[in-house]
C-alpha cells in the first residue's frame, strides 16, 4: 500500500513539475516576445528621431553597436530597395516593398511582424518606422538568442526539478507513513482499537473498521454459540432415541414397555424433525434478501383465521381459549412467511400460558397483535427472547415441545419485510407482541 501511494504521489508530482516547467517556459517565451517587440520599437524610434541617421558614417556606427547586441539594422528606400544592412550584403537583397512590416510602416508610419527570414534562415522579429523623407528604418532580432537563454537555463531547470523530486519523494514517504500509521496499528491490534492514535479525517474510517471488526467477532461468537446449541439440541433427542431403541433391541423391554419406548422414540423423532426444519429455515434466512422471495397483497386477518383453526385443538389441550378480532387488512408480504409468523406467535402464546388462560389475536390497520395472559417474561430476558435457542423456562419449553427457534424465525421474517416488532410483557400477567407493517 505504501509503495503504491508513493508511486502515485511521485507520478503526480513529476507530472506537476514538468507541466509547471512547460507552462513557465511558454509564459517566459511570451514575455520575451513582448520584451523584444518593445525593445525593437524603442530602439527604432530612438534611431528614427536622430536627424543624421541617414548619414552613412552615423548609420554604420549605430549598426556596429546594434550588431554586438544581436540586432539587425536595415535602411530601405521609399521604392523598397535596401540602402543599408549591417548583417547581409545589400546587393543580394531583393526589393522589400512586399514585406509585411514595410507595408504597415508605409501605410501607418510603423509596422511589426514575425517571420522566418529567407535571407538568414532564422525566425526574426521586425519593427519598421517610416522616416520623414519616405525611407524606412527597420530593426530586427533573431529568436536564436532567446532559445539560447532557455538552453542555458536547462541545467538549472534540471537541478531544480531533481531537488523538487527528491523533496517530493521523502515528503510522500513521510506523509504516507503518517496517513497509514493508524490503519497499520489497527490491523496489527484489532482487539484494542482505543489505544490507536489517529486524526480527525481518518477517525470515521477507523471507527467503521472497528465496528466491522466487532460485528465480525459478534457474528463469529453467535455462530459458535449456535453451533454448540445445535449440537446440544440434536444430541438430546438422538440420545433418547438411541437409548430406547437399544433397550428394545436387547430384549430388555416387555410388551408394555416396548409400546411406551416406541411412543418416546416417535415423540423424540418428531421433535428432531421439527428442530432440523427450524435450523434449516434459519440458515435459509441468513442468506435471504428481500429480492429472493415473492410478495403479494396478503390479508393478515384471513391468515390469522387459518392459524386459529390449525391451533384450535392444541388450545383445547392446554385449556386455553383463542379469539380472533379485527378486520381485513392488506399488506405487501409473502403469504407463507406471514402464516409462519402468526402461527409461531400463537403457538408460543398457547404453550406458555396457564390453564384457563386466553390468547387474543387482533388484525387490522396493517398490524397483527398477539396477546395472552400467560406466565409472561421477566424484564431482564425480554431483549433476548428473539435469540436462537434462548428459553426463559427451559424445562417448560422442552416439556411442551419448543425448539427455542420460533421467535428467532419470526424476527428474521419481520426484518425481511421491513416491519417493526415490539414486545410488552409482565411476569405472571401475560405478553403482547405487535408487528406493524409499513403503509403502502
Amino acid at each position: 500500500m505504501k509503495q503504491y501511494i508513493n508511486r502515485r504521489i511521485m507520478i503526480i508530482a513529476s507530472a506537476a513539475i514538468l507541466m509547471t516547467a512547460v507552462f513557465c517556459t511558454l509564459a517566459s517565451y511570451r514575455v520575451f516576445r513582448e520584451e523584444i517587440k518593445d525593445n525593437l520599437r524603442i530602439c527604432t524610434r530612438l534611431l528614427s528621431d536622430k536627424e543624421d541617421i541617414r548619414n552613412e558614417r552615423v548609420l554604420s556606427k549605430y549598426a556596429s553597436e546594434l550588431y554586438n547586441d544581436s540586432i539587425r539594422l536595415t535602411l530601405i528606400s521609399e521604392d523598397g530597395d535596401v540602402i543599408f544592412d549591417n548583417v547581409a550584403r545589400i546587393e543580394r537583397l531583393d526589393n522589400h516593398l512586399n514585406r509585411e512590416e514595410i507595408e504597415k510602416a508605409i501605410e501607418n508610419g510603423e509596422g511589426y511582424s514575425v517571420r522566418r527570414s529567407a535571407t538568414i534562415n532564422r525566425t526574426n522579429y521586425y519593427y519598421a518606422v517610416r522616416l520623414e523623407d519616405g525611407s524606412i528604418l527597420r530593426t530586427a532580432r533573431e529568436t536564436h538568442s532567446i532559445i539560447n537563454i532557455f538552453w542555458n537555463a536547462v541545467p538549472m531547470f534540471l537541478i531544480v526539478i531533481l531537488i523538487l523530486l527528491v523533496v517530493c519523494y521523502f515528503s510522500s514517504r513521510a506523509l504516507t507513513s503518517h496517513l497509514l500509521a493508524p490503519v497499520e496499528a489497527l490491523a496489527s491490534d484489532m482487539d484494542h482499537p482505543e489505544t490507536i492514535h489517529t486524526y480527525a479525517e481518518l477517525e470515521p474510517i477507523i471507527e467503521h473498521i472497528r465496528n466491522q471488526h466487532n460485528d465480525i467477532l459478534a457474528h463469529a461468537n453467535l455462530r459458535q454459540e449456535f453451533t454448540a446449541n445445535v449440537s446440544h439440541e440434536l444430541k438430546t433427542p438422538l440420545t433418547a432415541i438411541s437409548g430406547y431403541a437399544e433397550l428394545i433391541e436387547n430384549g430388555l423391554a416387555g410388551e408394555e414397555d416396548t409400546r411406551k419406548f416406541a411412543e418416546e422414540i416417535h415423540k423424540n423423532a418428531n421433535r428432531l424433525l421439527i428442530l432440523i426444519n427450524d435450523i434449516l429455515r434459519l440458515s435459509e434466512f441468513d442468506v435471504l434478501t428481500e429480492s429472493d422471495f415473492e410478495t403479494e397483497e396478503t390479508d393478515l386477518y384471513e391468515i390469522a383465521g387459518t392459524c386459529v383453526d390449525m391451533l384450535a385443538f392444541k388450545a383445547r389441550e392446554h385449556d386455553v381459549s383463542i379469539l380472533l378480532e379485527g378486520e381485513k387488512t392488506l399488506v405487501t408480504a409473502n403469504k407463507d412467511m406471514m402464516e409462519e409468523v402468526i402461527y409461531n406467535l400463537c403457538d408460543n402464546a398457547i404453550r406458555y400460558n396457564k390453564p384457563g388462560g386466553y390468547v387474543h389475536i387482533y388484525a387490522g390497520d396493517h398490524t397483527i397483535k398477539v396477546s395472552d395472559n400467560g406466565i409472561g417474561i421477566p424484564p431482564e430476558y425480554q431483549k433476548r427472547v428473539f435469540e436462537r435457542f434462548f428459553r426463559v423456562d427451559k424445562s417448560r419449553s422442552k416439556r411442551t415441545g419448543g425448539t427455542g427457534l420460533g421467535l428467532a424465525i419470526v424476527k428474521h421474517i419481520v426484518t425481511l419485510h421491513g416491519a417493526e416488532m415490539t414486545l410488552e410483557s409482565t411476569p405472571e400477567q401475560g405478553t403482547e407482541i405487535t408487528i406493524r407493517f409499513p403503509d403502502k
